[in-house]
């Protein structure tokens, strides 16, 4: 058996991707070269790790034996050089973190500049996703860290308080639901809307919330920033749901209102979460106590 750790990157890629052109491209292989490694794998020991098929792959029994070994070695790998880094000239560190839309936004911009400032050593490789495939790919490995809602399942993960984070409505005050009290997010979605960008981690989750209550967001308009939406929708544009937390940001006098949504959902929690919290690897682990609030 010859693995070596790109072979294995690229075997978690491919699982948390779904398919191997997808797998390949984020180990930054050619399709070819990717296809390669992974029939070489398969041929060492004469068995199959992934079962293809029109949709994708998906891991065979050995497949997930072998997923799981191989978080494990990456993982020691990665303490490893974190051990020697002080020893290495130019070697950096890096701690892979996944955030939903508000917390990259929102929340983490000064802190990860103050935390990048106080570890020169240290680089963070940043990507925002919804919750739900955050947690997907901590439980396969593919990241250290995590900031995501509490409205989502976190089975088989450990998790820490980051901050709240309510959403709310905001209108034009001179719209028709501007005079009524709290709103079920239902009752607004027969009214136009300013959205996020659709592959924001934000937009996917309204989205989600619609097709449960049967529905569809009628989405007029999308900016790329909540600083957009809300300017748009002080200008008349439609209703919008952003953070509490972006409008507390915006003067006092704005031309729009908020008001609070009923469900549960909307009244969230940002959660600090990784497969165990207690083994990251030490550049992580000085990452999760800068977030963490004292």
């Amino acid at each position: 058996m010859h693995f070596d750790l790109t072979d294995l990157r690229l075997y978690l890629n491919i699982l948390d991707t779904g398919n191997i052109t997808a797998g390949a491209a984020r180990s930054h292989l050619s399709l070819a070269a990717a296809s390669a490694r992974i029939r070489a794998m398969e041929a060492s020991l004469g068995i199959e790790f992934l079962e293809r098929g029109r949709r994708g792959v998906s891991p065979t029994p050995a497949g997930k034996a072998l997923a799981q070994h191989a978080q494990v070695l990456l993982q020691q790998a990665e303490r490893m050089q974190q051990d020697l880094i002080e020893y290495a000239k130019g070697v950096k560190g890096q701690v892979r973190l996944l955030c939903n839309t508000t917390a990259i936004t929102e929340y983490l911009p000064e802190l990860l500049a103050d935390f990048l400032r106080d570890h020169p050593n240290l680089d963070i490789d940043l990507q925002e996703l919804p919750s739900t495939r955050i947690t997907h790919a901590l439980r396969q490995g593919a990241a250290d860290l995590g900031v995501v809602s509490d409205a989502v399942d976190t089975d088989g993960l450990q998790t820490r308080y980051f901050r709240d984070d309510p959403l709310v409505l905001i209108l034009p005050r001179d719209h028709p639901l501007a005079d009524t009290g709290p709103l079920s997010f239902s009752a607004t979605l027969h009214h136009d809307y300013v959205g996020l960008n659709a592959n924001s981690a934000l937009a996917v989750y309204l989205e989600e919330q619609a097709l449960h209550s049967g529905l569809r967001m009628q989405v007029r308009i999308r900016a790329d920033g909540f600083e957009g939406v809300m300017r748009m929708v002080a200008r008349g544009a439609g209703l919008a749901i952003v953070p509490l937390a972006a409008v507390e940001r915006w003067p006092a006098e704005t031309a729009f209102k908020s008001v609070v949504l009923e469900e549960p959902w909307a009244r969230r929690k940002l959660l600090l979460c990784a497969r165990d919290l207690t083994v990251l690897p030490g550049y992580a682990q000085a990452l999760l106590n800068a977030l963490t609030l004292p």
